[in-house]
């Protein structure tokens, strides 16, 4: 299966809380990075552990993973999702490589749309996203 494929069925199995699915996508020593947190997560078991945990994968029925975009250019996918829950909307800009039919490595921006203030010194330069709450 080509990389985009791959990492589109990834984010459906994700979606479907399917880790055994979302296992069989992923090379055993992969290493998904996430800056902003500033985590490493190395191996399969850790990547699904992370995701399956109750505490951070809300697994109510209404979660969902919206894929808004996904462009690939040989073996590097990249995404942009958002997964909305109870009180915040997430983010994420993801940058996969796919390599003989697994994911081996990632490194993924997450965020909330609008949690960040802008800087007040930027304010009669820019206006706001539509759909974000205006910054204070």
């Amino acid at each position: 299966m080509e990389p985009l494929k791959i990492v589109a069925e990834l984010w459906e199995r994700i979606e479907a809380r399917d880790w055994d699915g979302v296992a069989g996508l992923i090379a055993d020593d992969v290493v998904i990075e996430w800056p902003v947190s500033g985590e490493r997560i190395v191996g399969r078991d850790n990547f699904i552990a992370v995701n399956r945990d109750d505490s951070y994968a809300d697994d109510r029925p209404e979660r969902s993973v919206e894929l808004l975009r996904i462009l690939a250019d040989g073996d590097l996918v990249v995404t942009e999702v958002e997964i909305p829950q109870d009180h915040v909307v997430y983010r994420a800009v993801s940058w996969w490589t796919v390599r003989d039919g697994e994911i081996t490595e990632a490194r993924e921006y997450w965020t909330s749309p609008g949690q960040d203030p802008a800087p007040r010194w930027r304010a009669g330069h820019v206006e706001p996203l539509s759909g974000l709450p205006p910054h204070t």
